[in-house]
């Protein structure tokens, strides 16, 4: 296997020739921090998001969903914060004229330099606002200013007592969100890891004051179930308690779940115990209540809250960290080869299953391979190919993550044994070991395996 340079520049290679990641104006040079998803990408993407509503909301009685808006209130930034206190501090590099983050500059015996030339003659730190402006209706000024939102939370905590009046829940109880948010990063780095346009998957658990620790262990230990069960490893997967010191000032615990990247160990999620400190910042600043009233107790108060907040992009990249892998194989005359396989969890892989025909010029086989296409294709994403050989159409399957290929050979045919008139090859990715699966038992078994 390449170190972990190599490797990270091999992902990187792969992710753009197979249609995972591109750069986003890529014809134009590019646009720094920004990326568009490719057709395996997307489906990646999206079979990841998926599966965190399903766990999150869907498959529990105490989650609803909320889709909220982009462009936020200025004032709903300034009630939370982000206008005056969301930036970074940033220097200029003399030398080179390159903008850096102060806090992410090497140290060497004791000076800070810039990370591109090693020069030492830098700006004071001054601070920069990561939010993206935008201006409303026909003129530019003050009154017409908003932005694009930061962080997908603060639409839940706006939205926090229609939500409650119209889905009738009771503590404790949470909205989910996935959606874009865009910060203008001072400097994009680590590929998709840190971008200047992401998506977040978060939810806001609300609860009794009294419950909230309690329930931020109960969503640590949640979180990192979820993250094992779309194939991270667990000794890869590690909690950080968060110190006093480096928390937000409201937070009583945090806890960033990080994963062992090939670049360093970074955060894939947060999960934090924000207090009542963004719904009693909003009922201050709207003059509207967003307090709950107890049927039990009768009291009145506003909600402590729990926040599991994950990086879909991030997610993404560890995925695609995790499963890339190198492995060489030798065949039945001696020749060995080296295999690029990416070893999906197969509920995540961007593609479920292949389909070819042995031979695309025999009218029997490709009418036969269409018939399991039909078959599979309202239940599944699978890839119908026909063109090379099938030795070559597998590698390219792997290479996809494609967990199962189906060929459809003369035997599917009856052609030279009744008894396997109507079965198919099916193929193993990890493994590369092949089996004959009756077409009619195909579906239940490939779903059996997808669950």
């Amino acid at each position: 296997m390449p170190n972990e340079s190599q490797r990270m520049e091999k992902i990187v290679s792969l992710c753009k020739r197979r249609g995972f990641i591109f750069q986003a104006g890529e014809i134009y040079g590019g646009l720094n921090g920004v990326w568009d998803y490719g057709p395996l990408g997307v489906e990646l993407k999206r079979n990841l998001k998926d599966y965190w509503w399903r766990v999150m909301v869907r498959e529990r009685d105490d989650v609803v969903g909320l889709d909220g808006a982009i462009l936020t209130h200025r004032a709903a930034l300034k009630a939370s914060g982000h206008e005056d206190t969301f930036s970074d501090p940033m220097v200029d590099c003399r030398t080179c004229k390159a903008r850096l983050r102060a806090d992410q500059l090497p140290d060497k015996n004791g000076v800070q330099q810039c990370p591109n030339c090693g020069g030492k003659d830098l700006t004071e730190a001054r601070s920069f606002n990561l939010m993206l402006r935008t201006h409303l209706g026909a003129s530019e000024d003050e009154s017409s200013l908003a932005y694009l939102r930061p962080e997908t939370a603060q639409s839940i905590f706006q939205q926090f007592k229609n939500v409650l009046d119209t889905s009738r829940k009771k503590l404790p109880f949470g909205i989910a969100q996935i959606g874009k948010a865009f910060r203008n990063e001072i400097n994009p780095r680590n590929y998709i890891f840190r971008s200047r346009e992401f998506e977040q998957m978060e939810l806001e658990y609300f609860c009794r004051p009294e419950q909230g620790a309690e329930l931020l262990e109960y969503w640590k230990e949640e979180r990192l179930k979820f993250y094992q069960n779309i194939g991270l490893p667990n000794e890869k997967l590690h909690v950080l308690s968060v110190p006093e010191a480096d928390r937000a000032f409201y937070s009583k615990g945090t806890y960033d779940i990080e994963f062992d990247f090939p670049f360093g160990r970074q955060e894939l999620e947060g999960v934090a115990y924000r207090t009542d400190y963004d719904l009693a910042q909003h009922q201050n600043a709207s003059g509207k209540p967003l307090d709950y009233f107890d049927e039990e107790t009768k009291q009145r108060f506003i909600p402590h809250v729990i926040e599991p907040s994950a990086g879909v992009d991030r997610t993404v990249l560890a995925l695609i960290c995790e499963a890339y892998d190198e492995e060489t194989i030798t065949d039945e005359k001696g020749k060995s080869e080296t295999r690029i396989v990416m070893r999906f969890h197969p509920r995540i892989a961007p593609i479920k299953v292949g389909v070819f025909p042995l031979l695309k010029n025999n009218e029997q086989l490709v009418a036969k391979a269409r018939e399991v296409q039909a078959l599979l294709r309202p239940h599944m994403n699978v890839f119908y190919d026909e063109s090379g050989a099938i030795g070559r159409r597998y590698r390219r399957q792997d290479e996809a993550g494609t967990p199962f290929g189906v060929t459809i050979d003369f035997e599917s045919l009856g052609e030279r044994d009744d008894s396997l008139l109507d079965t198919v090859t099916l193929r193993h990715r990890d493994s590369m070991q092949q089996e004959r699966v009756a077409i009619r038992e195909l579906l239940a078994r490939l779903q059996h395996e997808l669950a």
